[in-house]
């Protein structure tokens, strides 16, 4: 499998270029902590978490956060709803 990573606006290189690409996308039911980890130390976190937001990515592990983490953020809080 061929994964494509964010590239930063500033041109550097990500922290996850750097790596094995399979950690960021864990089999079901396998951690995730790695990738979070290293995403959490990563001075692109912020930029790349916008782009999988923007760009409805729903594999892997971007920006620190999990498909599920992603979807947390973008669902509209019930409190607003009412």
């Amino acid at each position: 499998m061929t994964h494509r990573f964010f590239v930063p606006s500033d041109g550097a290189v990500p922290l996850c270029a750097q790596t094995d690409p399979e950690i960021f996308f864990p089999e079901r039911g396998a951690s995730n902590v790695p990738a979070k980890t290293l995403c959490f130390a990563c001075a692109a976190r912020v930029e790349c978490l916008g782009y999988a937001l923007d760009n409805d990515e729903r594999f892997g592990i971007w920006g620190g956060l999990s498909e599920r983490e992603r979807r947390r953020l973008l669902r509209p809080d019930a409190s607003e709803a009412a």
